[in-house]
């Protein structure tokens, strides 16, 4: 079956249709206050197991779910560029993009340096890793495009960086009284450390703008990073490959995130975009993004799931641990 012939059926339309279902029914389960902690992205992806596993996977379907888990997940890369404004993160300097790279950095080898003691796959530590250390979700699904990752580990990275941000956004505040952080200081150490901006902004409006606007800074400038990052990891992959027929695919979905970014800083700043375009732009994308992580939890199986995720969990909770203490000494 050709491309345009799938695209044709009545279960591609369907599976979509399943996949945007389980979508609006995780935002409306993210106003119950217990749900709210956890946010729409990770309880989609959470239903999505639960369907996927109570009913098995409906491969009439798959057409319309591998669609969403791949190219619904690019548009909404694309679309995330929007909440970057390079403008903010060049005023600040140099200085802030050389932690953020340090972050990085810093994520990815402490991810590959404990997961190797526990015998986690390279692959799923790459996901971790850059999961990590630059901007959860987005960036799994930009590094999974790229290394073609299997569907349950990118799936399992994601629920696990979405689960373990959320602990760590709650017990910020708490960090910050005991420690009499300013709120300043605070601030860059949530941007720097926590996974998602979701979770850099859930833990950095702690303090008011005095401490939302530092950590919203410092997250940016980690986003802004995910673009030089993976073409890095397209340079060594093909490198390391160049006598093997695949090479590694050229992410040209982030171009677009690029484009995105610099068309929504310059709308700013002349103010032919408004701020609440912007907001607009970035809700829906979040939204194609919670629809990709229903698609990607279909393909989850649990037993399996079960089985192999302890060791990644271990991995990333002693990652994030290393990696909120590493922020700190750097500020």
């Amino acid at each position: 079956m050709n491309r345009m012939t799938k695209y044709a059926t009545t279960g591609f339309y369907l599976g979509i249709l399943l996949m945007v279902s389980i979508t609006l029914l995780a935002y409306c389960l993210s106003f119950i206050p217990v749900f709210s902690l956890l946010g729409p992205l990770a309880i989609a992806l959470l239903l999505a197991i639960i369907y996927r596993n109570v009913y098995q996977y409906p491969e009439k379907f798959r057409c319309g779910i591998q669609f969403s888990s791949k190219i619904i997940l690019r548009l909404a890369i694309i679309l995330y560029g929007i909440r970057l404004n390079i403008k903010l993160i060049v005023d600040e300097g140099f200085p802030l993009l050389i932690r953020a790279a340090i972050v990085i950095i810093f994520a990815l080898f402490i991810t590959f340096t404990i997961g190797k003691v526990f015998g986690v796959d390279r692959k799923l530590l790459l996901l971790l890793g850059s999961g990590t250390g630059i901007c959860g979700a987005a960036a799994i699904g930009a590094i999974s495009s790229i290394i073609d990752s299997d569907e349950d580990d990118t799936a399992m990275a994601i629920g696990m960086i979405a689960c373990v941000g959320t602990i760590f956004a709650l017990a910020a505040p708490v960090i910050a009284a005991i420690t009499s952080m300013t709120p300043e200081l605070y601030g860059q150490w949530v941007g720097f450390s926590l996974h998602e901006i979701a979770h850099a902004l859930l833990a950095g409006s702690s303090f008011g703008d005095e401490s939302l606007t530092p950590a919203l800074l410092s997250k940016l400038s980690r986003v802004l990073l995910l673009f030089p990052v993976t073409m890095m990891i397209v340079l060594f992959l093909s490198m390391k490959n160049k006598n093997a027929h695949k090479k590694a695919s050229f992410p040209y979905f982030l171009l677009g995130f690029i484009v995105v970014s610099i068309i929504g800083t310059i709308g700013l700043q002349n103010k032919w975009l408004s701020t609440s375009f912007q907001n607009n732009v970035s809700s829906f994308a979040s939204f194609l993004l919670t629809v990709a992580m229903a698609a990607l939890g279909m393909s989850v199986d649990f037993k399996k799931l079960k089985k192999n995720a302890l060791k990644p969990l271990c991995t990333l909770l002693l990652t994030s641990i290393l990696l909120s203490l590493f922020a700190w000494w750097i500020l």
